[in-house]
């Protein structure tokens, strides 16, 4: 991903005059739409006018590809994960997306939106409404019929310049040593201009020179057409239709002629796999289709095989990425196979074992996180984030797999809470929670996770009612599990109110009940670290350091990073308050890497308090002014601001006092601004930057209130 573009795919081809009348088209218009029959390169054309244009955007280009996105509800939060992926409040996305666009000059592609028109619409409406400089581009079948929108029709290749050029070079990565000559053309010719120009057809049937002489090809396209011609004037005519075959011939669908010529061609296994790989959405590895679609027919040792005459065959996409190789169905292709699957009665038998391997795949993330894979688990988990979603969809809206549902919701709470997805975690928890109210195993999860995630939104009172209802209904049903984890978060959800006292005891019931289950994770971890928060806002600094380096060392000797990071941020502070300002800085600056890694803002914006007060003690006030102004615009994307504790919020009101005396009001108030205007991974360069440089003057003791 380049920017906000994927990387553009070697061997675009014409289109230039379409271009121009694009770029033309944004000066006019903020809304336009290009639209045009399946196959004809709608999106490949969208990405190469961005591309061209995007310096003319102050705020770049953005894509946000829409194919496998089946629920409108989620339309918004597709949109958001793309350009503000690190808000976590509890916030409603139209109030997210107001807020991040307000003042942005971006155009952003909305990719394939046929199926979700009316929801498009009111996002469109939306955005423009409240981003004066936005520019949006669709892509669609169809248009949206709002206000303002300028539909842009794309229409198919010229055939006897671009479509023969682009069947030539589809055609020599079929053929090695293929070239266009004199002799040849006319046939290539004549083959593009049956394909009707749209370049879909053309690869799929240029990648028939694989197996098939170029005489051959047109041979057999000229049948396969002729024989829809001849179906088509029978059904008419036993319809009562007069019209003749001549007329018919020009309403045929070509690209599913085509697609539907290139399915005869394969071989019988190849048609199946190419049917149940429906089920994807998105790139996929050959695991999980090995996984998925295999059985008593197709075995997973041949799977391999079909993959590869599937891809060579032009019908599936081989992608060579950072974790090895995956796979991807163009939508119409994809779509032809779905066809095929209800066909032949498996579609709900196939998203079940799609649904099965997503949670398979959550559990090893969940097992995996507490290890020295949790970077591998973040990576892994986000690049199959759209299987995950597809899959919660199908539970969640199919009768009889609920349970299914609200297990893959709670098992996913590393996802939600550890790589930055509350919002996201937060509607798919709060509608497989509203399922119903039977108090299973699953649910239950659901429930202390829900509540998890609520808390570190901000949103105490949702929080409190979720995992007071999971303690009840734990200790009536004897889910030891499910009450040490309520248990837990409502020591969280206390501290974060202030209630020391409290969420001592809390936290203190709950490491006893993990450690009767032999429960010992990143979440236990979690529970030793906030203990000794709640400790050291009473005065016990003593107590709270040795459970945090206690919780250091446990971590570190099973690889965990990320609860190992909240240890650290104790860690920092205490040693600050003693004095070792050196300690204090590395002990910050190394929770804030991780954490960064990872994303968790939470765990990014506490660090970034610290230093700011590091810098203003140590007489760096214009950079702590600066930290103070990014940190603001964190805990914007966080929820309340230092959780609305005024413990947590002793460091920031320490610093704060600091650099203002020493800024003056008006020179605070300018750095203050610039340090709002940082993005997240600027903010995080400018805290470490100087992390390790601070003054070594010994200041005044400073401890929680």
């Amino acid at each position: 991903m380049a920017g906000g573009l994927p990387t553009e795919k070697p061997g675009f081809i014409g289109r230039s005059r379409e271009l121009a009348a694009l770029r033309q088209a944004w000066e006019y218009s903020r809304l336009v739409t290009l639209t045009g029959i399946g196959g004809v390169g709608k999106t490949r054309t969208a990405l190469r006018a961005a591309a061209e244009s995007a310096g003319d955007f102050r705020d770049g280009a953005w894509f946000v590809e829409l194919s496998g996105l089946q629920d409108s509800e989620l339309l918004m939060h597709a949109v958001a994960r793309v350009l503000c992926p690190t808000d976590h409040t509890a916030r409603g996305m139209e109030e997210v997306l107001a807020d991040h666009l307000g003042t942005k000059h971006l155009l952003l592609i909305l990719d394939t939106c046929e199926h979700l028109v009316a929801a498009c619409a009111d996002l469109a409406d939306l955005l423009l409404r409240v981003a004066p400089r936005l520019h949006l581009l669709l892509t669609s079948r169809q248009l949206l019929g709002v206000p303002g929108e300028h539909a842009f029709l794309l229409e198919p290749l010229p055939v006897a310049e671009d479509a023969v050029a682009l069947f030539a070079q589809r055609a020599l990565a079929a053929r090695p040593g293929f070239t266009l000559t004199g002799r040849n053309r006319t046939t290539v010719e004549r083959i593009c201009a049956r394909l009707d120009g749209i370049p879909l057809a053309i690869e799929l049937a240029a990648g028939r020179l694989r197996t098939e002489p170029l005489g051959d090809l047109l041979d057999r396209l000229d049948d396969r057409f002729q024989l829809l011609i001849d179906e088509e004037a029978i059904a008419e005519k036993a319809a009562g239709d007069p019209s003749g075959p001549l007329d018919n011939a020009f309403r045929h669908d070509t690209l599913r002629t085509a697609i539907g010529w290139s399915h005869e061609l394969c071989r019988p296994h190849e048609r199946l796999l190419w049917a149940r790989l429906s089920v994807f959405v998105g790139d996929f590895s050959r695991a999980a289709v090995e996984h998925v679609c295999s059985d008593d027919i197709l075995e997973k040792a041949e799977i391999g095989d079909l993959l590869t005459g599937l891809t060579e065959k032009s019908l599936l996409v081989r992608e060579q990425g950072p974790d090895g190789e995956r796979f991807r169905q163009l939508d119409t292709v994809r779509a032809y196979g779905a066809e095929w699957l209800r066909l032949l009665g498996e579609e709900r038998s196939r998203r079940a074992r799609h649904l099965d391997w997503c949670q398979a795949f959550a559990e090893r993330g969940e097992r995996d996180w507490f290890g020295p894979g949790q970077a591998a688990v973040f990576r892994a988990t986000r690049r199959e984030h759209a299987q995950l979603f597809a899959a919660l969809d199908f539970a969640l809206s199919t009768p009889g797999q609920e349970r299914a549902g609200l297990r893959l919701a709670g098992t996913l709470w590393f996802y939600w809470v550890g790589c930055g997805l509350l919002g996201d975690g937060r509607y798919w928890l709060d509608r497989a929670r509203a399922l119903g109210r039977d108090p299973t195993h699953e649910r239950l999860k659901v429930l202390w996770v829900g509540g998890y995630v609520a808390i570190l939104q901000g949103d105490s009172e949702a929080a409190t009612a979720m995992l007071t209802e999971c303690r009840s209904q734990a200790l009536r049903t004897g889910d030891d599990a499910a009450y040490a984890y309520a248990t837990h978060r409502l020591g969280c959800a206390a501290l974060m109110r202030d209630e020391h006292r409290a969420a001592q005891g809390y936290f203190e019931t709950s490491l006893r009940s993990y450690a009767e289950l032999g429960e010992l994770n990143s979440n236990v971890m979690m529970a030793q670290v906030e203990l000794a928060m709640a400790l050291a806002f009473q005065g016990d600094l003593e107590t709270a350091v040795g459970l945090c380096a206690e919780a250091r060392s446990i971590c570190e000797s099973h690889g965990e990073r990320w609860a190992k990071a909240y240890a650290l941020y104790v860690l920092s502070y205490a040693a600050w308050t003693a004095g070792r300002h050196d300690e204090a800085a590395k002990l910050a600056r190394e929770c804030l890497v991780i954490n960064y890694e990872f994303r968790d803002l939470v765990g990014v914006v506490l660090p970034i308090e610290l230093i700011s007060l590091f810098r203003a003690a140590g007489g760096h006030s214009f950079p702590a002014a600066l930290l103070h102004g990014a940190a603001r615009r964190i805990w914007r994307k966080v929820g309340l601001p230092l959780f609305g504790s005024a413990y947590f919020n002793a460091p920031h009101e320490a610093a704060v006092a600091l650099a203002r005396e020493a800024l003056g009001d008006e020179q605070y108030a300018a750095a203050i601004e610039h340090g709002i205007g940082l993005p997240l991974d600027e903010a995080v360069a400018s805290a470490l930057a100087e992390a390790d440089q601070l003054l070594r003057r010994p200041e005044p003791e400073m401890r929680f209130p």
